[in-house]
């Protein structure tokens, strides 16, 4: 009854919001948008690149690909929900964000770390099968099987952020409505809620908990099966190989979950310990980092993307100097 009556408000809501951007850093701002321009550019032009070199390449139709593919559309939709507009603010000083505006922020940033957690398992199921099962590979991991594990993955996410957004969103907002972030982060907008956003704060701690222990548990498990059948290999050369695929898979997991659940618990546990800046950092840095540094990983540490990179690099080159001429 009490969590209906923190829920079913009739007070109305703010026009809009506004975002501090990093509170107390306010004079390196403007670095840090170059900092943040700099490494959006990257993380477009390299994701964008491994969709094209995936998409026009024949060869590159197998699971692996299609799941790095996917990968790096959702790490431009996350990079692209949040940093324009902190880029934005660091620049400009344009810190409102309508209230529609920073809910549909907050779903689409938070839907989409719940997708690529999915998708980093589906990648560890895959080296698992291509290295323990190779002679089923095609067998087990056929289109159909991939369509439907990208659906659960985005059907995931879905039923976890409706939830977490509805909540928030229908908190009663009757006094300040600055939000101590750089974006509409669901913890920094629930506290500025006249209700206790305890509710919503918890559901959001143990649902994030569970989709991510879950998943780094079943990846743990794939690794050590990978791991045993890598070093079970006669071969040297062999071993050197499957231990370099899964080295950049093992660093992008890095490069994720570690300052992603490191943001997590210090916003919940660490809040009085860790100054206000650096939590808010690590939550922006969790959301540029890894779409910036993933390409780069899969473009130098996989032979068959990196060759196709500088063809089609050198293609468009030479097409280019034609024109020219």
């Amino acid at each position: 009854m009490m969590l209906a009556l923190c829920y079913n408000h009739t007070m109305e809501a703010p026009a809009s919001f506004f975002l501090v951007g990093i509170p107390g850093l306010q004079s390196s701002h403007l670095w840090l948008a170059i900092l943040l321009s700099a490494m959006y550019t990257m993380a477009l032009l390299g994701n964008i690149l491994i969709v094209t070199v995936i998409w026009m390449d024949s060869t590159l139709q197998e699971p692996m690909y299609w799941f790095l593919c996917v990968l790096a559309a959702v790490d431009i939709v996350m990079a692209s929900s949040v940093v324009p507009k902190m880029v934005n603010i660091f620049c400009s000083g344009d810190n409102s964000i309508s209230y529609n505006a920073c809910f549909t922020q907050m779903y689409f940033v938070h839907a989409a770390t719940a997708v690529e957690t999915g998708l980093l398992l589906a990648m560890a199921f895959d080296r698992y099968i291509a290295i323990c099962k190779p002679l089923h590979y095609k067998r087990i991991l056929t289109p159909q099987v991939m369509l439907g594990m990208s659906v659960v993955i985005t059907i995931r996410a879905i039923i976890f952020m409706t939830p977490l957004s509805w909540m928030v969103s229908h908190l009663p907002f009757c006094g300040s409505n600055v939000i101590l972030h750089s974006y509409c982060e669901h913890i920094a907008v629930a506290k500025l809620a006249c209700a206790d956003p305890m509710p919503s704060s918890l559901y959001s701690l143990i649902g994030s908990s569970i989709i991510v222990g879950s998943d780094v548990a079943f990846i743990a498990a794939s690794y050590n099966l990978i791991l045993r059948a890598v070093f079970g290999l006669s071969s040297k050369t062999a071993q050197l190989k499957a231990l370099s695929t899964c080295g950049s898979h093992v660093g992008v997991m890095a490069l994720y979950y570690l300052p992603g659940m490191a943001s997590i618990y210090v916003a919940w546990l660490g809040k009085d310990i860790v100054p206000l800046h650096t939590q808010v950092l690590l939550a922006d840095l969790y959301l540029i980092v890894p779409p910036t540094l993933n390409p780069i990983i899969y473009g130098l540490r996989t032979k068959q993307i990196r060759e196709r990179i500088w063809g089609l690099l050198i293609h468009c080159l030479f097409e280019h100097s034609n024109l020219c001429s």
